[in-house]
């Protein structure tokens, strides 16, 4: 089965930096694209970034754009997400998601487009 593991959370200051990674196992992972979402306590889950099968193709949130880079690495089935200028509004889980691609370039960024989650991974940005 197919499985997403978030990890690289933590307490961080705001203004900071923090590196998360997803390891996906049980899929071929070049077929999908990559995404990350985040959820704080009482909103709604939050589109942050999305990578393409292809690695060329990538799209942000609008909070995050300029801070945010996602990356992946298909030989080693990861999927990063690089967090610089971290503020507190940025608390919150951050969830590691999957989902098939139909084309090289497809980037869907609705939660509910995606098929695969992992567990979450909190992130703490403190002021």
């Amino acid at each position: 089965q197919v499985q997403l593991v978030e990890s690289g959370g933590g307490l961080v200051q705001a203004g900071g930096s923090l590196r998360l990674s997803c390891a996906a196992s049980g899929l071929i992972f070049s077929n999908y694209v990559m995404g990350w979402f985040r959820q704080a306590p009482g909103k709604e889950r939050e589109f942050v970034a999305a990578i393409s099968r292809s690695t060329l193709t990538t799209s942000y949130g609008d909070s995050v754009k300029g801070r945010f880079t996602i990356s992946r690495d298909n030989a080693k089935y990861t999927v990063h997400l690089q967090m610089n200028s971290l503020k507190p509004e940025d608390t919150a889980v951050y969830y590691c998601a999957a989902e098939f691609a139909s084309t090289w370039s497809s980037i869907p960024e609705r939660n509910y487009e995606y098929a695969y989650w992992g567990q979450g991974t909190q992130v703490t940005v403190s002021s």
